[in-house]
């Protein structure tokens, strides 16, 4: 969606922040944690698949994932 359509563009901030995107996952996923602490439920929503595919040094935790995608659509997210 809109986030694609940014990176095609060349801006490859962050989608819930704007920031520039970081390099190592440790760092992504502590930004990706400030949103979701934050409740944003897309920032919610996306933790979730993170932890469904076992990306940014997560392990693996469809529970988690399911929690998280919950929570998220409690919050208006769409997507979950």
């Amino acid at each position: 969606g809109c986030d694609w359509a940014a990176q095609k563009r060349g801006m490859l901030d962050c989608a819930f922040c704007r920031t520039r995107y970081p390099g190592n996952d440790a760092d992504a996923l502590a930004m990706i944690q400030a949103r979701v602490l934050k409740r944003d439920p897309e920032a919610i929503y996306y933790l979730g698949m993170k932890y469904f595919r076992g990306h940014l040094g997560l392990q693996k935790d469809m529970r988690r994932a399911i929690e998280l995608w919950a929570e998220a659509a409690e919050l208006g997210s769409i997507q979950a």
